[in-house]
């Protein structure tokens, strides 16, 4: 038996504003932050749970108060009790009615209840000896429906149903881990495509990824159309016929914006439209997708919980779901999501620019592939070449390609130099000297 003894959070800011690593249309100079917990026990193991919620800049010290909000709900627990059944914690967590009311179920203490959540699944892996993905392989399909909370999704998908989606993909499971560790999972690349980035910059790093073994790149789109032009013709010069380039407006325009802009985009062949408007206006990504068609649209990122991507699918609004590792209520309401993507034919390309989310999110998309949807066919996991090295154990991305991670955990745990030099406002990265007014978030 062992008890949560802490949950310590950080405010983890990069200034990549310096250079415009991760700029669009609609978030010019972000600073890459990670609002960051750990969880400790008195276990002699000396395992750790590591988790955070991705931010850019301004506000991450909200969500860091939003996660330390959570402590009296943690600390003094009995860490088993917590981890043997993580459904039930999920639902003592985002169920707790007084925290609920911030959002409800949506919204900063959402997103700081699934880094607690996350950081709980990293300490159950670490102590099972297995990365994420493959200890969520090896449960159960009912052990793996327990996870879910189905409240408000059973009109498009039951318990029943979900068993059934997982019992169909049992048998290929063993076939599938193979063929994963032998052959990696697809990924694409928006590291040239960032919309800061000058054009000799742009077509220096998609020539780069054509050669790293990409089939697709990512730019950034929105805020001028014959910037646009300009840089997508240039892209489809460089890397020729056969790379799929997708585009991502980063939520910029209305619906009738979208589709004309898109229609002077379309002939470079464009793989997907990307957050063409508000993430939260449904059937505005439902008319987008009608009057497109068969241009697909992808949205998820900025999509607040389970209930609402249930609506999107309902809707035919999105061909794309693109999940990501820390907007939503953690790796539960995750799970539920990939359950419903299966249940609708949708193909997963998860969000992951910016920091350690490419770490969290090869996780879902593993287990996804091994347990879950049995297919990889259209599938991709977004990278970014961005901050690894800050994390214990960095993705390993090579020939366009993602590759199992072997050690235990989730990915998530930041190196001990990152904590203490890129804390924000006192550490040193941050504390010698004032940076670039673009640069103080």
């Amino acid at each position: 038996m062992s008890t949560i003894t802490a949950l310590d959070t950080f405010d983890i800011r990069f200034p990549t504003s310096l250079e415009l690593d991760g700029s669009d249309a609609m978030n010019p100079d972000p600073d890459y932050s990670a609002a960051y917990l750990i969880v400790r026990t008195d276990a002699a193991d000396g395992h750790e749970g590591h988790g955070f919620v991705f931010t850019i800049g301004r506000g991450n010290e909200v969500e860091a108060a939003a996660i330390d909000a959570l402590r009296r709900q943690i600390v003094g627990r009995d860490a088993e009790e917590l981890l043997d059944d993580m459904g039930a914690t999920w639902k003592m967590l985002v169920h707790d009615s007084q925290l609920r009311w911030l959002g409800p179920e949506k919204g900063v203490m959402h997103m700081a209840i699934g880094a607690v959540v996350n950081a709980l699944w990293d300490l159950k892996a670490k102590r099972a000896g297995l990365p994420l993905w493959d200890l969520l392989s090896r449960m159960g399909p009912e052990e793996i429906v327990s996870l879910v909370d189905f409240r408000y999704l059973t009109d498009a998908l039951t318990p029943d149903q979900a068993l059934e989606i997982l019992r169909r993909a049992e048998p290929g499971r063993a076939e599938r881990r193979a063929r994963l560790l032998a052959e990696g999972y697809p990924a694409y690349t928006t590291t040239p495509g960032w919309l800061g980035y000058s054009d000799e910059k742009l077509a220096l790093l998609a020539k780069e990824a054509v050669a790293d073994g990409y089939t697709q790149i990512k730019l950034k789109v929105g805020a001028s159309l014959e910037d646009d032009i300009r840089r997508v013709r240039l892209a489809r010069e460089t890397v020729g016929p056969d790379v799929r380039i997708a585009v991502d407006a980063n939520q910029r325009w209305d619906v009738g914006q979208a589709v004309a802009w898109m229609g002077q985009l379309a002939p470079f062949d464009i793989a997907w439209i990307e957050e063409p408007t508000s993430p939260d206006d449904i059937l505005g990504h439902a008319e987008i997708a009608r009057r497109l068609a068969p241009l697909p649209v992808a949205t998820g990122e900025h999509v607040h919980n389970r209930i609402m991507f249930k609506q999107l699918l309902q809707a035919g609004a999105i061909e794309v779901l693109q999940l990501d590792a820390t907007r939503v209520a953690g790796i539960n309401e995750n799970i539920a999501i990939l359950l419903l993507a299966a249940a609708f034919g949708v193909r997963v390309c998860p969000h992951a620019g910016g920091v350690g989310l490419c770490e969290a999110v090869q996780h879902l998309s593993m287990f996804d592939f091994v347990a879950v949807s049995g297919a990889i066919e259209g599938r991709m996991i977004e990278f970014v070449d961005h901050l690894h090295e800050h994390f214990v154990t960095p993705v390993d991305v090579h020939g366009g390609r993602y590759w199992p991670p072997s050690a235990p955990g989730a990915g998530s745990e930041m190196a001990r130099e990152t904590l203490a030099d890129y804390s924000f406002p006192d550490g040193p990265v941050w504390a010698p000297s004032p940076l670039p007014l673009t640069s103080q978030h």
